[in-house]
Order: structure tokens, then C-alpha cells, then sequence
């Protein structure tokens, strides 16, 4: 006797009560896009519906005055302007290897089960599925909070005290970066390049070859890891 595959009711709420019970089948389920302006709701409960949902302008405007607090806290610590900005620099080179990392190797991991194909889904899932959704496309800043603990203690690792904040805020200025571009990439019509390539780029990731081409902001990691999609395959998305 076969099991009848699950299928998703998407005019139902999707977390909990449908995506978890797809199994071995959500991997091809959710990458295979949907294209409209407004995604699936993900929870029955009203609240935790409104935080899935965020503005890309909350990400700049909740997290540059943090960048400033971080900045300048070096600052005061004794250290000169050009060593701040020399510092900055270091934390967006350190966020751009951070940013591949996670794409390539949380976000798109594989999943089977109940809990972790939710779990995917809400981390990235829900964003292959719906890559126009405009309200699920920047990174909460609920979670974004949570995540600044372990960067923090991971730029420790190779920073003294006084070098820590500078960094950790130039980190900090390339998630803001990163999550600004993104949504551009995918809402913006760029004219000029780089912008209009790394619409091209991305677009490709999502639409194409979906296990190649993870940097956002950059294309350098796929370049050093080899992760670049083939010249043919980016010559189709043009």
C-alpha cells in the first residue's frame, strides 16, 4: 500500500500545521518557486504572524544607531578615526565570509524531518518558496538580535577589548549592507553595474541552479570555494 504524498493548502497557515509533515518531499517542494508580491500566512496566532513580517527600512533604522553606539564606544576606548574605519573594513571583509557560510551551509541544508523542515523553512525555506515576498525578505529583528550574542563573541576570538566593538560594528554595518542589497537585488530594476549583475547573479541562485552561487553582496566566496554557477547557466539568466 502507498502513502499518499502530503500536499500544502497555502490559503491555510503553513508553520506547524503543514510544512513539517512534507518529510523527504519539502526539499523539492520548496524549491520550486512561487512568484507573487505577498507570501502564505505562516501562523494561525496574529502575533507571531506580525513578527515574521518586516520592512527592509527597519533593518538601517534599528541597526546603524547600534553601528554609531560600536563605533564610537572604540573611539572612546583611545583609538583614532582611520583606526575605527580600518576596523570596519575588517568586520565587513569578516561579515561577507559570515554571510557565505550561512547560506551555503545553514541555509541550504538538507532536511527530512517534521521539525527540521520547519525550522528550515521559517530560517530560508519560506524565501526560496516566496523569493518577492517583500515582508519576509530582510531578516527579523527579533532573531537578528539573538544572532548579534554569538557574532560578538565570535569577533572576540581575534580582537582585544578595545578593537572588539569597532569590528563587531563594521560587522554589523555588513549585515545591514547585505540585507539592504538583498532586497534590492530583488525589487529594484538596477541599470548599471555592479547592481544589475548581482541582480542577475542572485536571480540565477533562485530561479536555476539553486545549490550554487551563495554570496549576495559579493561573489567573492563562491569564487574561493568554487560555488560560482557555470558561465553557461548565468548566460540563460540574462
Amino acid at each position: 500500500m502507498v502513502a499518499q504524498a502530503f500536499t500544502v493548502d497555502l490559503d491555510k497557515p503553513l508553520v506547524f500545521q503543514q510544512v513539517g509533515h512534507l518529510e523527504e518531499q519539502y526539499q523539492d517542494w520548496v524549491h520550486q518557486p512561487i512568484v507573487s508580491k505577498e507570501g502564505p500566512r505562516f501562523f494561525a496566532n496574529d502575533v507571531l504572524e506580525f513578527l515574521t513580517r518586516t520592512k527592509w527600512w527597519a533593518v538601517p533604522l534599528i541597526w546603524l544607531p547600534v553601528v554609531c553606539w560600536c563605533l564610537n564606544t572604540s573611539i572612546q576606548m583611545g583609538h583614532t578615526v582611520p583606526q575605527v574605519a580600518l576596523m570596519v573594513v575588517a568586520g565587513i571583509f569578516i561579515w561577507t565570509l559570515v554571510e557565505y557560510v550561512l547560506h551555503r551551509y545553514l541555509f541550504h541544508i538538507d532536511t527530512k524531518s517534521y521539525w527540521t523542515n520547519t525550522a528550515h523553512y521559517l530560517l530560508h525555506g519560506c524565501h526560496h518558496k516566496h523569493p518577492m515576498d517583500g515582508l519576509r525578505l530582510v531578516f527579523p529583528p527579533t532573531a537578528a538580535a539573538i544572532l548579534c550574542y554569538p557574532f560578538w563573541n565570535f569577533v572576540r576570538l581575534f580582537t582585544t577589548t578595545t578593537t572588539t566593538p569597532g569590528v563587531f560594528g563594521g560587522g554589523l554595518l555588513g549585515y545591514v549592507i547585505y540585507d539592504c542589497t538583498h532586497y534590492y537585488l530583488h525589487h529594484a530594476q538596477p541599470s548599471f553595474d555592479p547592481a544589475k549583475y548581482l541582480k542577475k547573479y542572485h536571480l540565477n541562485h533562485h530561479f536555476r541552479i539553486q545549490n550554487k552561487g551563495f554570496g549576495i553582496t559579493s561573489t567573492l566566496w563562491d569564487h574561493v570555494f568554487g560555488t560560482l554557477p557555470s558561465t553557461k547557466t548565468a548566460d540563460k539568466s540574462s
